[in-house]
């Protein structure tokens, strides 16, 4: 195998050859930090690369890993490498949330889905890049370098999750935590021609800290193959003591989901998205594409012209909240977050936008409930270019964002599991993608679905130009 391969084997390949001691977990953290030094200062995917950590992990698991008698006594993902977001506190690592106010406010806890990362057997190689306070869907925070998207870095990544996107297209980790309040997770993956999973509300916990922001936001993984995203939604997920709400854990797994194969499913597909109108024609015609193999799967489609307008109203309010609650001084943040900041919102404001919320989420659930998964585009047109929305003022970029992310909010609304999954790429070669929604704790059937349009449709041999030097 060679080196580049290697920084393309699957998470669960990579965890297979440590186990049969082919690859020490020292050899493999080495490797990557070494990929992270020459490529990282031209991708911006990583603010804390965790070297001199996950060295000293890697040496111990390398000689615990000599001495044991019984591998099936390791965790599943022992001495595999893997990025934190960082919007996640790391004990011991800074915590900066985008923010050049917090460069040097060092964690002092780890996150709950952080210690389940841990358990699980994972080396962090650092913390990834992400927009000011998570609040924006390019990741160009002030104080930062701008996040590149490997697959030309004239373009953005996506946002906010937009390093640890950048960071696994580039070979630079194989698998990533990431988050998703409004598409974070999603937009991140189709910028990048990755498998990105938004799980339902509840699945993952928020321990120790909680949600401030009335359900919307969740954790999740980026991964370039849909058995490796589904074994790290397997490790994030789980109940921690004091979670106000929570899923059981699932049976069987999500990573057995990726073997069942699904039954002809009821999909409904859509390529228009009221009130923004109709996709690019590139993120139409990825989602026709889908639509033909799922036709040829034995799928029974039907077109549906889905209705968002109710949502946005509330969820720019609450999502203002956010950076508000943030407690970032304005003269800190960007010229984006400072506006969003300077709305001023009164508590009783504040919960009737989160009731308005629900009362739309209920409706989206019960006008989707005839179908078994929906189809959509995962944004309304390709990635856009680095600094394209830098001369706009802050109302023009917000309408701007309104218009792109369109099909991604709806989904942290409602509560509902949605996958993103690459199709292939626009004429200028940058990735294309669908998203699978489904109903609420249905993550197994749009896991199994996925992998069956993985199978037909394989992407992940596909590797950037910069991966390959």
């Amino acid at each position: 195998m060679n080196s580049v391969d290697l920084a393309f084997t699957p998470a669960l390949e990579q965890a297979r050859l440590i186990r049969t001691k082919v690859l020490s977990p020292l050899e493999l953290v080495n490797f990557y930090l070494d990929r992270i030094q020459r490529l990282n200062p031209q991708l911006g995917c990583y603010f804390t690369v965790m070297a001199e950590t996950a060295i000293e992990l890697a040496k111990t698991q390398t000689e615990h890993l000599a001495q044991i008698a019984d591998i099936n006594e390791l965790p599943p993902f022992f001495g595999v490498p893997i990025s934190i977001k960082d919007l996640n506190p790391v004990a011991g690592v800074a915590c900066t949330y985008g923010s050049r106010a917090l460069l040097d406010k060092i964690a002092t806890y780890d996150d709950g889905v952080v210690s389940r990362i841990r358990q699980a057997g994972f080396n962090i190689l650092g913390k990834t890049a992400t927009s000011e306070v998570g609040s924006l869907p390019y990741t160009e925070p002030d104080g930062f370098p701008p996040a590149r998207n490997p697959w030309n870095l004239e373009y953005t990544p996506g946002g906010s999750s937009g390093g640890a996107a950048a960071a696994v297209a580039a070979g630079l980790s194989p698998v990533a935590h990431g988050s998703d309040g409004g598409g974070s997770i999603r937009g991140p993956a189709f910028c990048c021609g990755l498998v990105g999973i938004k799980p339902t509300r509840g699945r993952v916990s928020h321990a120790p800290v909680g949600d401030f922001q009335s359900g919307i936001s969740t954790d999740g993984p980026l991964a370039r193959t849909v058995a490796d995203a589904a074994a790290l939604l397997d490790v994030m997920s789980g109940y921690i003591l004091g979670d106000p709400y929570w899923l059981p854990d699932p049976n069987p797994s999500f990573l057995a989901a990726t073997q069942q194969h699904p039954k002809s499913l009821k999909i409904a597909v859509a390529t228009s998205i009221l009130p923004v109108g109709q996709a690019s024609p590139d993120c139409e015609q990825a989602v026709q594409n889908t639509v033909k193999l799922l036709e040829k799967l034995g799928h029974q489609i039907e077109l549906i012209n889905p209705d968002f307008s109710s949502i946005i109203e509330p969820f720019t309010l609450v999502w203002k909240s956010g950076v508000a609650a943030s407690g970032i001084p304005s003269e800190y943040l960007g010229s984006v977050n400072q506006w969003l900041r300077s709305t001023q919102i009164t508590a009783g404001q504040y919960l009737q936008a989160v009731s308005k919320m629900q009362v739309a989420g209920r409706e989206i659930v019960a006008s989707l409930s005839p179908f078994d998964v929906i189809v959509l585009p995962t944004y309304m047109h390709p990635a856009i270019s680095v600094g394209e929305y830098a001369q706009l003022s802050p109302e023009e970029t917000l309408q701007r964002i309104i218009e792109w992310i369109a099909p991604c909010p709806a989904f942290n609304v409602s509560g509902q599991p949605a996958i993103a999954i690459p199709t292939g790429f626009t004429s200028a070669g940058l990735p294309l993608g669908v998203q699978l929604v489904g109903k609420p704790a249905t993550e197994a059937t749009l896991i199994a679905l996925a992998a069956q349009l993985e199978a037909v449709q394989p992407w992940e041999h596909h590797r950037p130009p910069i991966a390959m030097s």
